[in-house]
């Protein structure tokens, strides 16, 4: 039986082009499997076969955990201190091990032995191609596509299987069986059955890639690629940066006569491509990434990081753009939150804040309208500015003499005390269950709790904007953390049901 086992795991190496360990493997899986059977309990059974005589030898074994972590698998675990009375020197994560008797293979049956054998050949053969295709460094797969698969498409190359998912075609491509196909290799997923390779056509980084291609000048190092916002099939839009004053970047980009953008955009099922160039300033970045549109404007907001974009009438529409889509991108291209606005509103913006400002200075400071105005019109907009600005840029101000200057500085210390002491009890009135609420963060309470929000079905009853303006989150955060704090509802729901 022995001379046969090396016989048979010689053949079916030169059969399926694999290496004898490969084989003599899965043999000596294919047999603890089958003595697992002979126990009870899930055990841990090792096999260990001679390569050159084919004798075997079985050993149950049990894994070495440290003392305080317990046993989570009884039947293939021994503490510490017990492994400790067997063997002295051991240490955790080894292994002790008790040889018990070997099942003769002829009792495994063959056609089960057969199947546990060809499938550990297949995974070899499927890891073996797999590793060799990575080894080649490729970011975009080509192939064709094979089949559809539950809605997602079957890419082969080669011997090899890529999987592009719904999620990740470009709306409204039809992609037949036949068609040659290229996506981005977005990662590899071994537990996949059948295709590891997960792509994507929609991902920002696929057209990236494809410039890369398309421009040389991208892979010398003369240009870059800083970042790329895409509405996959519609438009798109990236910022690129020349590192050689002689290389025009978008020019380059675009190619004689469009052929490099067009190759891109004929890729891409018509997407068309906005070339913007990068600026390491935000304002002017965000200028140029809302082309066409003309800015007259631009207030940053460093805090909220956030600009108000104003336009005249006729630019409003074109920055916007259908649907929001250019704002959209622009936004996501500078990963700035962009407010576009006209002349009108922003005025009526600034008016408003300033009111506000002008407010909280006679309310706080006990200043008239005047000594509030002067304060704005001097470039204050906060408490904390007025007292703790330095004192010399004060005495600055023609309208104020120094006893003033320091009368001011005092009443917004005062002022600023006394709003954090108002601030510590507002908090200190939050709930446990709301304090507990996974992604709040001790500035979003105090955020929260200076709104008025003090409990979880506090949070839960907002609407997004709502606390949008309270926290100065983005929507998105600020729906996914309502979501979160209506949880408890769903799950109380379900609970009274039963």
């Amino acid at each position: 039986m022995n001379r046969e086992l090396l016989m048979l795991v010689e053949a079916i190496s030169r059969e399926k082009n694999v290496e004898r360990d490969v084989v003599f493997g899965a043999v000596e899986a294919a047999l603890a499997q089958a003595t697992k059977k002979l126990y009870e309990g899930d055990v841990d059974i090792r096999v260990a076969i001679d390569r050159d005589s084919g004798n075997y030898e079985t050993f149950r074994r049990w894994h070495v955990v440290p003392d305080e972590a317990g046993l989570q698998l009884p039947d293939q675990e021994i503490l510490l201190f017990e492994a400790l009375e067997q063997i002295p020197d051991i240490e955790v994560d080894e292994y002790i091990e008790e040889a018990v008797e070997s099942l003769p293979i002829g009792r495994i049956g063959a056609m089960a032995a057969k199947q546990v054998i060809l499938q550990k050949i297949r995974d070899a053969e499927r890891e073996m191609l797999l590793n060799d295709f990575m080894s080649r460094g490729e970011k975009i797969f080509v192939g064709t596509v094979k089949r559809m698969d539950k809605g997602d498409i079957i890419v082969e190359s080669g011997r090899v299987e890529g999987r592009l998912r719904r999620s990740e075609m470009i709306p409204k491509e039809n992609l037949r069986t036949g068609d040659r196909a290229r996506a981005m290799i977005m990662e590899v997923d071994l537990t996949l059955r059948g295709a590891p390779i997960i792509l994507s056509r929609s991902a920002p980084e696929f057209m990236i890639e494809l410039f890369r291609q398309e421009v040389p000048e991208i892979e010398q190092g003369l240009l870059e690629i800083k970042s790329c916002a895409r509405d996959p099939g519609s438009r798109a839009k990236i910022a690129v940066l020349s590192h050689d004053k002689r290389v025009d970047p978008i020019g380059t980009c675009v190619g004689v006569r469009g052929t490099r953008v067009n190759a891109v955009t004929n890729e891409l099922a018509g997407e068309r491509v906005d070339i913007v160039l990068w600026s390491e300033d935000p304002a002017q970045f965000v200028i140029g990434a809302l082309a066409p549109a003309n800015v007259q404007s631009i207030v940053v907001d460093e805090e909220k990081h956030a600009m108000d974009v104003v336009v005249d009438e006729e630019n409003l529409a074109i920055a916007i753009g259908r649907g929001g889509q250019n704002v959209r991108l622009a936004s996501d291209l500078t990963g700035w939150k962009i407010n576009i606005m006209d002349a009108a509103e922003s005025a009526q913006k600034q008016a408003n804040e300033t009111d506000g400002i002008r407010k909280l200075f006679m309310a706080k400071l006990d200043v008239d309208e005047e000594i509030a105005d002067i304060l704005i019109s001097e470039g204050f907009t906060s408490l904390e500015e007025v007292a703790y600005v330095p004192i010399q840029e004060m005495l600055e101000i023609e309208s104020f003499d120094e006893d003033t200057i320091n009368e001011l500085r005092s009443r917004a210390k005062d002022a600023l005390l006394t709003m954090e002491i108002a601030r510590e009890e507002s908090v200190e009135e939050v709930s446990q269950d709301l304090r507990d609420l996974e992604g709040l963060t001790p500035d979003l309470i105090a955020k929260l709790a200076d709104g008025g929000v003090h409990s979880r079905d506090d949070l839960a009853d907002l609407a997004v904007d709502e606390l949008t303006e309270l926290t100065g989150q983005s929507a998105d955060e600020a729906k996914a953390l309502i979501m979160k704090a209506r949880e408890h509802w769903f799950t109380s729901d379900a609970a009274s049901q039963e």
